[in-house]
């Protein structure tokens, strides 16, 4: 999802309209809580190693974080001579894209950072990939050597219109070797915000959904790496992305079956059960999306609502008084201000969603990962309603909730999974 990754994210429930759909969404949030006078909890932390020898995957550090940025970036080069762009991880969206020189009209970067597009690499409209970016409607084209055009619409009104390019994206595998791949990618040339936030300063979004358009798919067709993606997005800020499964650990893992409707571009899985302090909530049933383009989580109304209501239950009698605060809607203030989430644990306590179809198999939602503090010293409920931010009955689980684990997204064998990690520590095999 797009965009809050272009600023706040407001949610990138990013519909693609005119040539193709793709939902995104820059949520804002997750949670991660400790019980209020319960012991803490000592969390079994996987430590990725290269564990197959084969050595065919892509690995990048990440820059950025939930709060303040709003979102986490890589760096990869892309032309000949290669040229850097800073992009915005979403697997929430399919498609790939940079600022492009073609002109350019609402560009945030200065021209001499703008991608700069020749005659000869445009994509033709009777591509593959551009029908699977128009997938799941028909694919026309009026003229087959035309070009394949796209726009997508962010849920919080901000928009890119370009057209499909390839070029050269030099990637060093793990094992030492050096590839070229030539992959298909956005030439955005007009963009416009109009969320609440200002456009992040990153030059576009890495699109790692599951449809043959994301770039994951496309190196997995070229017989390049397997189709995984796993990241590790730091609660400090920072961590590491890698494209392969020469990082997916043999033991250690949570796994859940990936949704397998050939229509859904989405990490989506369940259904799950909502937890709160390891106790039914009521609320069943719940199919989630697994989004890197939304900063926070979003939940369909009558879910946010009932997470609302106990969280506000169990803060009764605590000292702990609701306050306004730019950074999200529902906030409360201390008795002093807060410097970290870790001074608001015995506040707050734990959610979890269980998934069905397997025993024990839980997403654990603790305090850290759906609270952040804020520069006032406040702190804020990183949940938020998706249905008022146009994301209907979507649950979106954004970075917030991710942060501290290894996520993977096994295209491969259809399962997405994830464990407790430490996302700054360098990976060993490297």
């Amino acid at each position: 999802m797009a965009n809050q990754k272009m600023k706040g994210r407001t949610v990138s429930l990013m519909i693609m309209v005119l040539i193709f759909q793709v939902l995104s969404a820059p949520l804002h949030g997750c949670f991660v809580a400790t019980g209020q006078g319960q012991p803490p909890r000592k969390r079994s932390t996987v430590h990725p190693t290269v564990v197959n020898g084969f050595g065919s995957s892509v690995f990048r550090p990440i820059s950025g974080n939930v709060y303040p940025l709003g979102y986490y970036s890589v760096t990869l080069e892309i032309g000949n001579p290669p040229k850097p762009f800073q992009l915005d991880i979403d697997t929430g969206s399919d498609l790939t894209w940079v600022q492009c020189d073609a002109p350019c009209t609402g560009c945030t970067l200065p021209g001499d950072r703008l991608y700069k597009p020749v005659k000869n690499n445009f994509l033709a409209c009777k591509d593959p990939i551009c029908a699977a970016l128009h997938s799941p409607k028909a694919h026309q084209c009026k003229n087959p050597n035309e070009k394949c055009g796209f726009q997508v619409d962010y849920a919080d009104h901000g928009s890119v219109l370009g057209v499909v390019v390839s070029d050269n994206f030099p990637l060093r595998l793990v094992n030492g070797s050096l590839s070229y791949p030539l992959l298909a990618f956005g030439c955005g040339y007009h963009l416009h915000n109009r969320g609440p936030h200002p456009p992040p300063t990153t030059a576009g979004v890495l699109g790692l959904g599951k449809s043959k358009a994301s770039i994951s798919s496309q190196l997995s067709g070229m017989g390049i790496t397997q189709n995984v993606v796993g990241h590790c997005l730091g609660g400090q800020g920072g961590g590491f992305l890698f494209l392969g499964a020469d990082f997916v650990p043999k033991s250690g893992m949570t796994w859940t079956p990936m949704f397998q409707n050939p229509f859904d571009k989405h990490y989506s899985s369940g259904p799950a059960e909502l937890l709160f302090r390891g106790k039914p909530t009521g609320v069943k049933g719940l199919n989630v999306i697994f989004d890197t383009g939304a900063t926070y989580t979003y939940l369909s109304s009558k879910v946010y609502q009932t997470v609302l209501n106990l969280v506000r239950k169990d803060l009764s009698g605590k000292q702990l008084q609701d306050v306004k605060d730019k950074a999200l809607p529902i906030c409360w203030k201390g008795t002093r201000p807060f410097k970290s989430v870790r001074d608001v644990r015995n506040y707050f306590n734990t959610f979890a969603l269980s998934f069905s179809g397997a025993s024990n198999i839980q997403l654990q939602l603790p305090p850290e990962a759906y609270l952040i503090v804020t520069e006032r010293g406040n702190v804020c409920l990183g949940i938020l309603s998706g249905t008022e931010a146009g994301l209907g009955t979507s649950n979106v689980i954004g970075d917030i909730s991710l942060q501290d684990k290894l996520m993977i997204y096994d295209n491969e064998k259809q399962r997405i999974g994830w464990a407790s990690a430490d996302c700054t520590r360098k990976l060993s095999g490297l």
